[in-house]
């Protein structure tokens, strides 16, 4: 993906919206209702990426996983989601955060099991050689030079 350099600001819901999932189908079906904005890329970010996102009710941020070299943090702006992670679920507000640092295996995901928007800002390292586990899932995902992801079934046959 190449980066789309704009001005020095920008008003973040004026970024151009991402619904479509890059998961393959069966999975991508699973996320109809994320939207996603991706402030990093407007600015050329290459380090790190920046993502606000919109779960609309019944909506997941994605499939449970966890990654071996990137770092993500979340924080909400708007709503009260349910954090689904490895020690059980939290439900979240406003003001509130949490981080996921790379190698724990701690397998989460956001849900928004209420009837309101949630909005959150999600922050995470683009360091090279990442994988992705989904353990409740068979699916694993390997990132590739230059960004994205190539997915295969856990034994390793393609989708």
């Amino acid at each position: 993906m190449k980066a789309r350099v704009m001005e020095t600001a920008v008003r973040a819901l004026d970024a151009e919206p991402k619904t479509k999932s890059s998961y393959p189908s069966p999975f991508a079906e699973r996320i109809v209702g994320r939207e996603k904005r991706a402030l990093g890329d407007i600015f050329g970010l290459k380090n790190f990426g920046v993502n606000l996102t919109q779960l609309a009710p019944g909506t997941i941020s994605g499939l449970r996983h966890s990654h071996s070299r990137q770092d993500e943090f979340i924080y909400v702006l708007e709503g009260h989601p349910t954090l689904v992670g490895s020690g059980g679920d939290m439900t979240l507000a406003p003001g509130m955060c949490a981080g996921f640092p790379a190698g724990a295996g701690d397998a989460h995901c956001i849900a928004n099991r209420t009837t309101q928007t949630v909005v959150y800002l999600e922050v995470g390292d683009r360091s090279a050689g990442d994988s992705v586990n989904y353990p409740h899932d068979d699916l694993q995902a390997v990132s590739i030079e230059g960004g994205g992801w190539v997915f295969s079934r856990k034994d390793g046959t393609p989708y």
